[in-house]
């Protein structure tokens, strides 16, 4: 059994989708539509940079969706491989949870794009910059970092954003909470903590007002029905009721990416593959998480020829 899953924020990079779309007029058809969506030339941006415009939240959360979901199409358009039949369920990372579900029809490509657009400025506008902070833990399990962002908070907020994989835990919060828990982190049995370099607390109680802009525009375009299940960041179980998606996609902003625990999910389900569209982050990840599962990450045309012939 096979699970397709999409990457989140930190996966941009100038150049990416480049090579995708000198070689297929199908990805550059996502492109295309992205930027008519946006008004603005994402794929100029993805193409020439420069790398601090592109990694503004506003514009990597749009661009990131389109590079995958521009993957996912080049699959099906030019080597027959619909992720309807060849995919059991569907997760992404953070954002990556909106290119699932357009991979999956419960969004258009153009409502993604411009859900995302919102997504990335409303959690920019939540809280003003250098007020919030997010930093990775690394050699550190979910159990160490609840312990140390507890210790860390003070009357702040210091709360577990991302729960990645068993070496590595994001806390995100008040930016004077953060920098406490990086001086604790040894204290607490882990390596180490390092500072993002992200524009914004994403993934905490910080984030409460984007979270309500959020539920005012999924309200206004809700998702459909997808055509496989997804496997939802914030509950890491399995989800295939529309509305009940858009309850969680709402809960997602403020609530902690499940990461390790949705792979562990999906395998207790019989996933045994992974195959990720768009980025090499999320492979690795479960590799992490469970070294019997198998990860492949697709980025190039030669990634996806490739997967074809193993596949056919």
């Amino acid at each position: 059994m096979t699970a397709f899953i999409f990457p989140g924020q930190g996966s941009q990079k100038v150049g990416m989708g480049v090579e995708l779309a000198a070689a297929s007029a199908h990805a550059r058809e996502v492109f295309q539509e992205v930027d008519e969506a946006l008004e603005q030339s994402l794929s100029g941006l993805m193409k020439d940079g420069p790398e601090d415009e592109l990694t503004m939240t506003a514009n990597a959360q749009p661009a990131i969706m389109a590079n995958s979901v521009a993957t996912a199409r080049v699959l099906e358009k030019e080597f027959g491989i619909v992720l309807a039949s060849a995919a059991d369920c569907v997760a992404g990372h953070s954002l990556g949870e909106y290119s699932a579900l357009c991979a999956a029809g419960a969004f258009s490509l153009a409502d993604a794009a411009r859900l995302l657009r919102l997504r990335g400025m409303a959690m920019q506008d939540a809280v003003p910059v250098g007020v919030g902070a997010m930093a990775a833990l690394l050699g550190a399990d979910i159990e160490k970092a609840t312990a140390l962002a507890e210790a860390a908070a003070q009357g702040q907020v210091c709360e577990v954003a991302n729960d990645n994989d068993p070496t590595q835990v994001v806390i995100s919060g008040h930016a004077e909470a953060i920098d406490r828990a990086i001086e604790l982190a040894k204290e607490h049995g882990i390596k180490r903590g390092i500072k993002l370099p992200v524009s914004a607390p994403f993934h905490c109680s910080l984030m409460e007002p984007a979270a309500r802009r959020m539920e005012e525009a999924l309200a206004a375009t809700p998702p459909h029905a997808f055509t496989v299940p997804l496997f939802a960041n914030v509950t890491a179980a399995r989800v295939t009721d529309p509305a009940e998606e858009q309850r969680l996609l709402v809960e997602q902003v403020t609530g902690r990416v499940r990461w390790r625990e949705s792979v562990l999910a999906m395998r207790a389900a019989g996933i045994e593959r992974f195959v990720e569209l768009g980025g090499k982050v999320l492979g690795p990840m479960v590799g992490r998480i469970d070294k019997d599962a198998q990860a492949t990450s697709l980025i190039t045309m030669e990634d996806l020829e490739n997967f074809a012939k193993e596949n056919g």
